[in-house]
């Protein structure tokens, strides 16, 4: 009796041991991806986001994923709306976790706090602007990390990846980055073309960092769709709404459709470009003698942009020896 005893403790004590090793194992190896986006405070434009990550839990879905919103103003404003029950009796889809919103650096404390120690920060931006470097310098700052021991090194890898349309060097040609986001637009070109309107995009832009791309980018569509004209504007920087405005009348155009060209269709799709104020691109392009058909309608939404973001994730988990 003693014997059999002594034969069972020592088989938990054996399976305990396995199952703490196990555990522990996983606990090195425990991955994570965070997508980083500028964020939004309309509920509405949550669908760009919600898809995009839900496209990327669908590609890993043995990762954990979280979303980071960069911009502390809407952070600031989803903090404030906790305890308005009227908000969420109006908007019963969104969940209330939205509240808790955090910035990047939060999210990835939260989660190497949890145990994760290989993480990619997936942008969901459009260009290599002035958020991507912000964004690229907290991730640099991480990992100047040293410990005296590298076993407690906050991180086994932290990496980040690129923008929609891609960025500067050599590991990832960005004139296929163009050529890619291009194609994944060839719906936007079919309802033009059912319209009988050239496509006009309004862009974000930034006023620190060139803002060439758009128009490189523009020309990749002229190429690649030659049948509609394409035209790309931001809001800040160059080429400007009086720029896209000289194009159109240039060439005659008698319809356009406009659309934003940003991952979510939020304040500035809704103001800025199909507000009802004179100043609004919708406005301007209409006094013109130009018909105008808004779409409000965030890149984000589109799966084939969504696909764009999961691409770079593996692009980036693969340069860096990371196993999804």
């Amino acid at each position: 009796m003693k014997k059999i005893a002594v034969i069972i403790l020592s088989c938990i004590i054996t399976t305990a041991f396995i199952t703490c090793s196990f555990a522990m194992g996983r606990q090195t190896d425990k991955k994570a991806i965070v997508l980083a986006s500028f964020g939004t405070t309309y509920p509405s434009a949550l669908r760009a986001i919600t898809n995009i990550r839900g496209e990327v839990k669908k590609a890993f879905p043995g990762v954990k994923v979280r979303v980071a919103f960069t911009s502390n103003i809407i952070r600031r404003i989803w903090h404030k709306r906790r305890g308005d029950k009227e908000f969420f009796l109006k908007h019963r889809n969104i969940s209330k976790s939205m509240t808790h919103i955090k910035g990047p650096l939060a999210t990835i404390a939260d989660l190497q706090d949890e145990g994760y120690r290989t993480i990619i920060v997936q942008p969901t931006h459009i260009y290599a602007g002035e958020e991507y470097v912000d964004l690229c310098s907290y991730v640099r700052g991480l990992n100047s990390i040293e410990t005296i021991k590298r076993k407690y090194m906050p991180f086994n890898k932290l990496v980040i990846g690129r923008p929609v349309l891609g960025k500067w060097g050599p590991t990832h040609d960005y004139h296929e980055d163009l050529e890619i986001a291009a194609q994944a637009l060839a719906s936007d070109v079919q309802f033009a073309r059912e319209k009988g309107a050239a496509l006009v995009y309004m862009g974000h832009g930034n006023e620190f960092f060139s803002t060439g791309i758009y128009i490189e980018f523009q020309q990749v569509m002229r190429k690649m769709y030659p049948e509609v004209h394409t035209y790309v504007g931001t809001v800040e920087g160059f080429p400007s709404l009086e720029d896209v405005v000289f194009g159109l009348t240039h060439a005659r155009v008698k319809a356009v459709v406009l659309k934003p060209f940003m991952i979510v269709a939020g304040d500035h799709a809704r103001n800025d470009m199909a507000g009802d104020d004179k100043d609004s691109w919708k406005n301007v392009i209409s006094a013109k003698g130009i018909k105008v058909f808004p779409v409000i309608h965030g890149l984000g939404e589109k799966d084939e942009i969504a696909n764009i973001i999961v691409q770079h994730i593996r692009d980036v988990a693969k340069d860096n020896g990371i196993g999804l």
